[in-house]
């Protein structure tokens, strides 16, 4: 039986291939995809400059943030049946490590990830592990399910790591999706939320999502109005969406003594000043990257509980046989989180 699947030859090109449905082997599951959404990290792939070794060669199926039904378990497989709707935890690891048995399999010395060194989830079908599959409550969609992973699955984890509460004046620096989510799951858990960016639309997205105050960097002083909304005090707690090295010393900047920082925008290089920023105010920085598996169920309930307005995220919706015009408006900045759909 053939499928449909996206592959990057390299140099922003685009195809969709029909290749055969792949087999479950032992301890593995075929999920017919439902939806697939598109992230800032699958540029790499498009441009062909990805690091990830199963990429160099155009020869993987993008997609790491999957969501669909089971359709067929390989040998072995208890805990999953056919019907069951999952989504998909993109870290392959050993299973056997401290990091794996802890649920942090992208910490393992083995880590693979889907959609770079396995077969994503750009495809009709796909095959996973089974034990990377996360239930999805009944009452969440497919397309809430495939961001919740990646987007709001990274800034809940971040967000229960820093402690945000009713009692936290937030500062979160960068509207795209990622911002956007932190946004939403900040306002979830009672905190006044500042949002900075330098995109109007972006600001008033993340108005609609629950921030208190917007600040739009190109045209205000950030630390100013930062310090004017907290009466001086500076705020209780920052996170870093962007990566970019000014967000990222705002971040520091912005925050009274003991404040919490975390840094979750992927950034190669950045100068800071750790006497001022750091040491002088007791601040706590940590770096934040995905959340473990287990703590999925959590995530998702609180989804579900706190009505999270996770598809408002979504400004685009595509069929896979689009997949070089989604890509092309992605990478144009046309879209935020764009999402491939399956009726």
């Amino acid at each position: 039986m053939k499928m449909k699947a996206v592959f990057f030859p390299g140099d922003k090109k685009v195809e969709v291939r029909h290749v055969e449905v792949p087999t479950p082997g032992s301890g593995e599951v075929l999920v017919q995809m439902k939806a697939s959404a598109i992230c800032r990290s699958d540029m790499s792939l498009y441009y062909g400059t990805s690091v990830f070794e199963g990429t160099k060669t155009g020869l993987m199926v993008p997609g790491h943030e999957p969501a669909g039904v089971i359709t067929q378990v390989g040998e072995g497989v208890s805990k999953f049946q056919e019907g069951d709707r999952v989504a998909v935890y993109l870290a392959l690891g050993c299973g056997e490590c401290a990091h794996c048995k802890s649920g942090y399999k992208m910490f393992c010395k083995e880590f693979k990830c889907i959609g770079f060194d396995a077969h994503g989830g750009d495809a009709d079908y796909m095959v996973v592990p089974a034990e990377n599959c996360m239930r999805i409550p009944d009452e969440m969609s497919f397309v809430t399910a495939a961001v919740s992973t990646d987007a709001v699955g990274t800034l809940y984890h971040a967000q229960k790591r820093l402690g945000i509460s009713g009692r936290d004046k937030l500062v979160i620096f960068g509207m795209g999706p990622m911002g956007a989510a932190g946004v939403m799951v900040a306002h979830a858990l009672g905190a006044t939320v500042i949002a900075v960016d330098m995109i109007d639309e972006r600001l008033e997205m993340a108005k609609e999502l629950g921030a208190d105050y917007i600040i739009n960097g190109k045209n205000a002083n950030v630390q100013e109005e930062i310090s004017r909304i907290t009466n001086g005090l500076g705020a209780d707690a920052a996170i870093d969406c962007s990566g970019s090295p000014f967000a990222q010393n705002d971040a520091l900047d912005c925050v009274r003594a003991h404040g919490r920082v975390a840094f979750v925008g992927e950034s190669k290089e950045t100068t800071i000043h750790p006497s001022p920023q750091l040491i002088r105010k007791q601040v706590t920085l940590i770096g934040s990257w995905y959340f473990p598996i287990q703590e999925y169920e959590e995530i998702a309930e609180f989804i579900v509980r706190k009505n999270l307005p996770v598809e408002k995220l979504v400004t685009h919706k595509f069929k896979l046989e689009e997949a070089e015009t989604a890509f092309r408006l992605f990478d144009e900045r046309k879209t935020e989180k764009a999402v491939f759909v399956w009726e």
